[in-house]
């Protein structure tokens, strides 16, 4: 999945995008991600407890490849360094921390470069400590108060069959202790030709998406409320202008995509974009910038898209209905003999020739789907057997 690549993508940024923020630490807990910096047969892990930053310094790891283990203490970043693992070895990372065993998933050691990965403890005492504040908040009656959109909010695009799909994965913040009305719903408007809208699984019961509005009812809990949408932006050119106004602050604005061709996004108002890739060498376009005042709109253009022409196509189903038209006359009543029989063998033979080439095109293409793959081999049984009446058959050579 798209997103959750994205995730683990944007907590390994690279150098240049380094101030991008961190996910939920058990997002990535664990997870080892290539790093081209890294010397050949390099592997860091970063053990932190309960958030990214809250570094452990003196904890021992071990890594264990093919068997063998080799041990490490981390510095001053948290991180333990090993060197030398020979390419395309199995390993797994390991820290006991105050009797808490963590362990790694996985990983393999690339051939070129390194992987880092991240141990983070506390992450259950974590989780039960914040219900435990979410219920005393639940309790309160809400104060008069207001929200941001979190740093961690991402708009990720997506281009399934050339179409263009749109993901808010907004966090709207609570950074009071207790409840909070803000003085009516959140709204927001969103783009200017949206499609589809509605609401993801994730995605908080507060939220709810009429048309291009969603609105978010309070009070607000402390801390993070998950708002998620996804919608369509249709386009017929390979650029397409995107302004989106913000009700409250935004405290950092994030764009990724998968990387397809000539894709770009270009906008004032990012300070960085870059490349990174994922885990499995997947390339993923990443622009960042500055907040975005109350009311303030983020203006960008989405360069690069994958248009093609129409005409092939319309060119292509107009020879399909010709064809269709062609076999209708002659099954009307008077076309007999084996002159006419042999004529609607022809038309028949061309209409599947049409519907064959049609289901390989998608296949070239990669959007072959299950119903293709059921009629491809009707069609060519079809096409036997015609093939083998007009060999038969007394009528002209076709």
């Amino acid at each position: 999945m798209i997103k959750k690549a994205l995730a683990l993508v944007l907590a390994f940024a690279a150098p240049a995008l380094a101030q991008l923020n961190m996910p939920d630490p058990s997002v990535i807990n664990g997870k080892a991600l290539p790093a081209g910096d890294l010397q050949t047969g390099t592997i860091t892990v970063r053990v932190v407890r309960e958030s990214i930053g809250n570094n452990i310094v003196g904890q021992q790891v071990t890594v264990t490849v093919n068997g063998e283990t080799k041990k490490a203490v981390t510095d001053e970043q948290g991180r333990a360094e090993f060197r030398g693992l020979p390419a395309g070895a199995n390993g797994v990372a390991e820290a006991s921390v105050n009797g808490e065993q963590l362990k790694s998933d996985a990983f393999v050691v690339p051939s070129s470069g390194g992987l880092r990965l991240i141990l983070v403890a506390g992450l259950g005492q974590a989780a039960e400590r914040k219900k435990k504040e979410e219920a005393e908040a639940a309790a309160a009656p809400p104060v008069k108060g207001a929200v941001v959109i979190g740093a961690n909010s991402r708009i990720i695009f997506e281009f399934p069959d050339d179409l263009m799909r749109v993901y808010y994965m907004l966090e709207i913040v609570n950074n009071a202790r207790t409840r909070v009305d803000i003085g009516g719903p959140l709204i927001v408007d969103l783009p200017q030709g949206a499609a589809g809208a509605s609401p993801l699984e994730g995605s908080t019961t507060q939220a709810t998406v009429a048309g291009s509005r969603i609105t978010v009812t309070g009070p607000f809990a402390s801390g993070v409320t998950n708002v998620q949408v996804g919608f369509q932006m249709p386009f017929t050119t390979s650029s397409l202008a995107l302004e989106q106004k913000w009700p409250v602050p935004v405290e950092q604005v994030t764009v990724a995509s998968q990387k397809l061709g000539a894709l770009a996004f270009v906008s004032p108002q990012f300070s960085s974009v870059g490349e990174v890739k994922s885990d499995n060498g997947t390339p993923f376009l990443l622009a960042s910038g500055p907040g975005i005042a109350a009311g303030g709109t983020l203006r960008m253009q989405v360069t690069g898209l994958p248009v093609h022409s129409s005409v092939p196509r319309y060119a292509a189903l107009g020879l399909a209905l010709a064809i269709a038209l062609f076999g209708l006359w002659l099954a009307l009543p008077g076309a007999t003999g084996s002159r006419e029989h042999h004529t609607r063998l022809v038309a028949r033979r061309d209409v599947l020739l049409a519907e064959l080439a049609h289901i390989e095109e998608r296949s070239r293409a990669g959007r072959e789907t299950a119903k293709d793959a059921t009629r491809r081999p009707r069609v060519i049984a079809e096409l036997e057997q015609i093939y083998g009446e007009l060999d038969e058959s007394p009528g002209a050579a076709a």
